[in-house]
């Protein structure tokens, strides 16, 4: 199988269940199932995590204000959409490929804005589908004029 490899470890599971404030026994217990939007914390895997820090390089922190993304030049993270397969469940290793998906543009307020999308396929060891995620960023053309302006 090809892609970046994410294992699923119950710990994992367990940890991420917590930081998002589940306490569904189903994910605890020795092959516990995964919450729905567990497989983004396949990130922490890749070791070239865009936004991880890297020692003797100086951070961006995240991003240049509330909700900014750092790729496309001051981006904002606008939709998720997710695409279940069938239940990610710990002690299985799954394997992430991400590809561009479509572009568009809408004009806004303010002036053009840019969207993509980024999908992102999670497949088992035997290339079976399991999770299908869909990022959409949005980056505006112009900066936005404040309300006193106007």
């Amino acid at each position: 199988m090809t892609g970046q490899p994410f294992p699923v470890e119950a710990g994992h599971i367990m940890m991420f269940a917590r930081a998002i404030g589940d306490e569904n026994p189903a994910y605890r217990g020795d092959t516990p199932l995964a919450p729905p939007t567990f497989t983004m914390a396949s990130a922490h895997h890749d070791p070239g995590y865009h936004l991880r820090p890297r020692p003797d390089e100086e951070w961006f922190g995240s991003g240049g204000g509330p909700g900014v993304m750092s790729e496309g030049g001051g981006g904002l993270h606008a939709e998720q959409h997710f695409e279940y397969h069938r239940p990610v469940r710990a002690g299985e290793t799954l394997f992430a490929h991400t590809v561009p998906g479509r572009s568009w543009e809408k004009q806004g307020r303010s002036g053009r804005l840019l969207f993509s999308e980024r999908i992102t396929e999670y497949r088992d060891a035997d290339g079976e589908p399991v999770v299908s995620a869909v990022t959409v960023a949005v980056v505006p053309e112009g900066p936005a004029t404040p309300k006193d302006a106007r």
